[in-house]
């Protein structure tokens, strides 16, 4: 699909729009969504980080963050993301690194979606983008992603992990895992 829209059996990854506004406020701003994610934002932010995922998806070499919707083209469950690794605390050997991230609205979890969008954006930057590493990025207090990096076949990489300054102590330090392009 020519706009980045990319789809699975039961997903469309769709670039963000400004219309995903209202569902990002009230479904994914949560203490429950944002909970290893430094904490619910302010409307503001929430419209500033949209404003930017937008203009990135825009420019050539721009994140991407999809909103993930589900087949039926009205529901949006969650957003997955192709993204650059830019935190200060993160080591030289990461920083600029390529990562990929996901966030769900919490009614949508335990159905196996965030795993069926991340291996599609995964293809995408294997395929498409030919990437040779992605990297992916949690804590040890955040079993769910960790779990899913297992899923997918990422391997720990202890070597790159780091505190964090911009999260509280119990989501430090970050863990750093890497998935490596199918031979």
């Amino acid at each position: 699909m020519g706009d980045g829209t990319l789809a699975t059996a039961r997903l469309i990854l769709r670039p963000p729009v400004a219309e995903d506004l209202p569902w990002l406020l009230a479904a994914m701003n949560t203490d429950a969504v944002m909970r290893h994610l430094a904490g619910v934002r302010t409307p503001e932010e929430v419209e500033a980080g949209l404003a930017a995922d937008i203009a990135a998806f825009a420019a050539p070499d721009g994140h991407r963050r999809w909103t993930v919707w589900l087949d039926d083209g009205v529901t949006r469950v969650g957003r997955v993301g192709l993204f650059h690794v830019r935190s200060p605390a993160a080591p030289p050997a990461l920083q600029g690194q390529r990562e990929i991230g996901w966030t769900f609205a919490e009614e949508h979890w335990g159905k196996g979606y965030a795993t069926e969008a991340a291996e599609r954006a995964l293809g995408h930057a294997f395929g498409e983008l030919r990437l040779s590493r992605i990297y992916s990025q949690t804590s040890t207090s955040n079993a769910g992603s960790t779990r899913m990096m297992h899923r997918l076949g990422f391997t720990f990489r202890p070597e790159l992990g780091y505190d964090d300054p911009d999260y509280p102590p119990e989501d430090n330090p970050t863990t750093v895992w890497s998935l490596d392009a199918p031979a």
